[in-house]
């Protein structure tokens, strides 16, 4: 009976177009083969794309009649994602000369090489190759008499322009950002990173999305296992759309069941290059600006790519307020919570007398309180987020009254709640990291209310299994808490504070190290070199 009610209630409903079996990624596996070698008939040719396209508005099939009258050469492409004036130019001269030319005549990969000077051409035997082709944004030429057709790549299309950053602004540094083109964001890589040793290995994921996904490195600097490690899980990955980089994070990232992101995205590419250079590996995703960064550590969230940028003091003391904004995003509602309903004896007398005053009208615990607080303040955000922009600042202005003088007049929440609350967002705002900053505010609800139960004892149960998790955290094999745990001495020059650039002359250390040494070992700064009488080093 259990088991028939089990049945009843889990069942899940057919779908129509499956056929009694399951449906997915194992139903894509079985499919056979079906590629098949292109005709020599151009007609056929033509015939089998109109029927594949299914034919398609967007898709444009065109042909063109030799001097005899016969057809020739017939180009096919999707409307929107060529150059439609490059395309123009190479049928202008070819129809030009297929009138004069009996191109079957010819040798067809010469003729078109010989006509065709813009863009790379890709020969095509078979069906489905041609229509990859054309359904990633190439141009197909297929020739009468001729078993093989050739993808011309001449992409093109709207496409946004590169612009800043609107997650990871800086005050010093590039103002460009990448853009949803994937070959717009090699190119601003290309930029930065001028060696023959950046390595592009690309692929498509997703059964009908065909995502390009492509793997950036530099060879001689990143560790080949790690290299390894992610083409090998990327190749594992079989589903039907790739959509943005998230849908890749969450297939190959380690720890399944951690709130701690074990990838870092970026839309600088600045820190991707900077991350090469490093050891790091990239990955890019064509139609998002967001590029994955893998190996990667705790501390590498609270760095900022403008840390490097300005001077080291100011920059370590930069660092040292992001770590404490870091505890402070965490721990403060938690530890507000704790001590003003269980541990009262810890406040100053005179700050337990203003506590007590301000919630000598206010109904409800401190726990709750602070959850309704934390909640609003969350519908607030997202309300915000997703708001058009004309309407942002009304919605600023809502927020701020019930936060603020509303909430507090009406008894519901203390005064000091809402500073606690207020100043507990503006340091998650402090974090550079944003899937890190979502995490510290996931982490923080369970922090409360482990507070709100068990008081200060209750804190220091939550924040244990934290660190432990965190200590037995991995990416990629990387301990995440590296290099702290396990310690690693040289990577302390880039962790609580920066050292000068000059006395940084090893890159951080990851798992292989294949390629330790980053500037020469002699290398100095100039004032140190003059000593002190300014002695010119050069002379």
């Amino acid at each position: 009976m259990i088991q028939k009610l089990k049945k009843w209630l889990f069942k899940q409903p057919e779908r129509p177009h499956s056929s009694g079996g399951k449906r997915g990624s194992n139903d894509r596996r079985q499919t056979p083969d079906v590629s098949k070698p292109l005709s020599c008939a151009l007609k056929d040719n033509m015939t089998m794309l109109n029927q594949r396209m299914g034919h398609s508005s967007d898709f444009v099939l065109r042909s063109w009649n030799n001097c005899h009258g016969n057809p020739s050469l017939a180009v096919g492409y999707i409307e929107g994602l060529i150059d439609q004036q490059l395309l123009t130019r190479i049928v202008e001269d070819l129809a030009n000369d297929i009138r004069n030319e009996a191109i079957s005549d010819l040798h067809d990969v010469t003729w078109l090489k010989d006509h065709i000077t813009i863009g790379s051409v890709t020969c095509i035997n078979n069906d489905q190759g041609l229509i990859d082709a054309i359904l990633n944004g190439e141009v197909a030429f297929i020739i009468e008499g001729s078993s093989r057709a050739f993808a011309v790549s001449i992409s093109g299309g709207s496409k946004r322009s590169v612009e800043e950053p609107t997650s990871q602004t800086v005050l010093r540094g590039p103002k460009e950002g990448f853009t949803e083109d994937i070959s717009t964001n090699i190119a601003l890589l290309r930029r930065k990173i001028k060696s023959t040793e950046l390595r592009i290995e690309s692929r498509s994921l997703g059964a009908y999305t065909q995502t390009r996904v492509s793997v950036v490195y530099i060879q001689g600097i990143a560790d080949p296992d790690v290299v390894q490690e992610i083409s090998k899980r990327l190749d594992s990955i079989d589903t039907d759309s790739i959509l943005e980089s998230g849908y890749i994070e969450e297939f190959i990232q380690d720890g399944v069941w951690t709130p701690f992101p074990t990838l870092n995205n970026t839309e600088r590419p600045d820190a991707v290059a900077g991350g090469l250079l490093e050891g790091q590996v990239a990955i890019m995703v064509d139609g998002t600006p967001f590029v994955l960064i893998a190996p990667i550590t705790f501390f590498r969230f609270i760095v900022s790519s403008e840390d490097y940028y300005q001077r080291y003091d100011l920059a370590s003391f930069l660092r040292v307020i992001r770590m404490a904004a870091f505890f402070l995003a965490l721990l403060l509602p938690s530890v507000y919570i704790a001590t003003t309903t269980f541990h009262q004896e810890m406040l100053p007398t005179t700050l337990l007398i203003s506590l007590a005053a301000q919630r000598e009208a206010t109904p409800l615990p401190t726990l709750f309180e602070a959850i309704i607080m934390e909640l609003t303040f969350e519908v607030i955000r997202e309300a915000g987020v997703r708001m058009p922009r004309a309407i942002g600042p009304a919605i600023s202005i809502v927020g701020a009254l019930v936060l603020g003088q509303a909430a507090v007049q009406a008894g519901l929440v203390s005064a000091a709640m809402v500073i606690v609350v207020s100043f507990t967002a503006i340091s998650n705002f402090v974090l550079p990291a944003i899937n890190m900053a979502g995490s510290i505010r996931l982490l923080r609800f369970v922090l409360m209310l482990l507070a709100g139960s068990f008081g200060l004892y209750g804190v220091l149960a939550g924040l244990v299994p934290i660190l432990v998790r965190l200590v037995a955290l991995e990416s990629f094999g990387v301990p995440y808490m590296m290099p702290l745990a396990p310690f690693n001495r040289s990577n302390m020059k880039d962790l609580f504070v920066r050292a000068p650039w000059w006395k940084m002359k090893k890159r951080p250390v990851m798992i292989g190290d294949v390629n330790p040494v980053r500037q020469a070992t002699e290398q100095e700064s100039y004032a140190e070199q003059a000593g002190e009488h300014g002695r010119d080093p050069m002379a």
